[in-house]
């Protein structure tokens, strides 16, 4: 089966070439003003764009495919949009956290680290524990934002829609990263010769 990417989607995949795969970037605090949607462009060097800066162009791709998935009207959307790009902020930021919350976890598990300390272990997974317990509760209520601002087919419509752009952002990830290595593995054999 072959995916049709919109327009707004292979300008990611574009974008996403330029970049190294995500895997291999440390979650970075959002830079000021981040969050406040796609305005950000590509670094002032023209380098790769970073992880977060893709993760916002997909939020905001999300956010204009969303009036025609749902079938909003013009009086739903501009409720919508606020309520759904606070439900997307409060998932990046629970994600952030949780990233740096794993990043330390693997530090002190590290089996190299022989000065591993296992109350900073212990307090660490409490922490990861308490962090997935207010994530989960902050989305609940930013889908129940989101929800009051649709009717009942709506909502079920949102659930489908949300999960059609996962799979469509993580085939585009996908993507991105089998061509960085193909790249690597082509100036690799350039270098060679």
């Amino acid at each position: 089966m072959k995916v049709r990417l919109p327009g707004a989607a292979t300008c990611l995949v574009a974008a996403m070439l330029a970049a190294p795969p995500v895997s291999a970037q440390p979650p970075q605090p959002p830079p000021p003003g981040a969050g406040q949607g796609p305005a950000q462009g590509p670094p002032p060097d023209g380098g790769p764009l970073s992880a977060g800066q893709i993760q916002r162009w997909f939020e905001a791709y999300t956010v204009l495919e969303a009036q025609d998935a749902l079938k909003l009207s013009e009086a739903q959307y501009g409720r919508f949009v606020t309520r759904l790009k606070l439900l997307q902020e409060s998932r990046r930021k629970h994600q952030q956290a949780r990233n740096q919350i794993m990043s330390d976890l693997r530090r002190l598990t590290n089996p190299q680290n022989v000065n591993s300390d296992e109350a900073q272990i212990s307090e660490r997974l409490k922490i990861l524990r308490e962090e997935d317990e207010r994530g989960a509760a902050d989305l609940r209520k930013s889908y129940e934002g989101v929800d009051e601002t649709l009717d009942l087919r709506q909502q079920a419509r949102f659930r489908v829609f949300e999960e059609r752009m996962e799979q469509q952002k993580l085939e585009l990830l996908m993507r991105a990263r089998q061509n960085t290595r193909a790249a690597a593995r082509g100036r690799g054999r350039g270098s060679l010769q």
